[in-house]
């Protein structure tokens, strides 16, 4: 288990959408909050409404593709609420432009903040956990992650978001002796005001902000019978799985037929493939050294 309360947690992307809505429903549970985005405003709105409550949070402004900026952050947020032991690496941007018609500043950021962000801010915080010999981190990837077919013209958010939940699920491997916990959130239809906002999240290096909303065009509208929930709503049952030390949590159980097609059926098919071909042309020969590969002598 995971205890929440008394405990000090950080909230990337805390200003708005899923972030706020964590960031509050921490404070609700006990947690002492540092609230994190890369526009400091709204950061400290969320953290007024935390305090006015009774809570106990701050606000600090970050921009978590910049190493030195989540350093910085996590200095402060060390200073002002003591060693944090729950991260909530949750800062995200989205797109929905054909790869081919995407810029590399806009190919670069999507894969920036959605995946080296949670990578940055994950080892800024991993030493001090490891010291204190427990924490958790629980990283926001996406159904567009766990099943990338679902939601076309996706291409580098989908790639990103698979690659936290690869992340997240290796690392707990590596940090179970020092009792350090991963969650892969992967929201299913979440309403955050991303689509209306994004643009204005965009650091200079890859462009700098702009105005107006994210183009979603007419294949994506399938998805438009999706409920999609609010972050308050939601906010409880992320933080029931960080509590029970979930590997993954969703918000929406109906989407498991969609997982089953995609895993169930075509990666079974595939594993149907591969013992159909060695019955019919035999196991492969094994490499006599293992995984060195030596060259023929001459």
């Amino acid at each position: 288990m995971t205890d929440i309360s008394g405990k000090a947690a950080v909230v990337t992307g805390g200003g708005s959408g899923i972030g706020r809505g964590l960031a509050q429903e921490l404070a609700r549970q006990g947690a002492s909050v540092a609230i994190a985005d890369i526009i400091l405003e709204n950061a400290r709105k969320v953290a007024d409404s935390i305090n006015t409550s009774g809570g106990k949070a701050v606000a600090i402004q970050c921009d978590v593709t910049d190493r030195d900026s989540i350093k910085a952050m996590k200095q402060a947020a060390t200073a002002a609420l003591g060693p944090i032991q729950l991260v909530f690496a949750n800062a995200g941007a989205t797109s929905f432009d054909p790869l081919m018609e995407m810029s590399d500043d806009d190919v670069d950021w999507i894969l920036t903040v959605n995946l080296m962000g949670v990578m940055y801010t994950t080892r800024a915080f991993l030493p001090d956990m490891i010291a204190a010999g427990g924490g958790h981190i629980c990283a926001t990837a996406s159904m567009a992650g766990l099943l990338p077919g679902w939601i076309p013209v996706h291409t580098p958010y989908s790639a990103a978001k698979a690659g936290i939940i690869g992340l997240m699920m290796n690392l707990q491997l590596e940090m179970r002796e020092h009792g350090i916990f991963t969650t892969s959130y992967c929201p299913g239809g979440v309403a955050t005001g991303m689509k209306q906002n994004n643009a204005r999240y965009r650091p200079a290096k890859f462009g700098g902000a702009g105005e107006g909303e994210v183009h979603v065009g007419e294949i994506n509208h399938e998805q438009t019978s999706l409920n999609f929930y609010t972050p308050e709503a939601i906010a409880p049952m992320v933080l029931s799985a960080v509590t029970n030390n979930r590997a993954f949590v969703f918000d929406h159980p109906e989407q498991r037929a969609l997982f089953r097609q995609t895993y169930s059926d075509v990666v079974e098919a595939c594993y149907d493939d591969a013992d159909a071909w060695m019955r019919e042309h035999g196991e492969p020969e094994a490499n006599p050294t293992g995984a060195v590969l030596l060259q023929p002598a001459g």
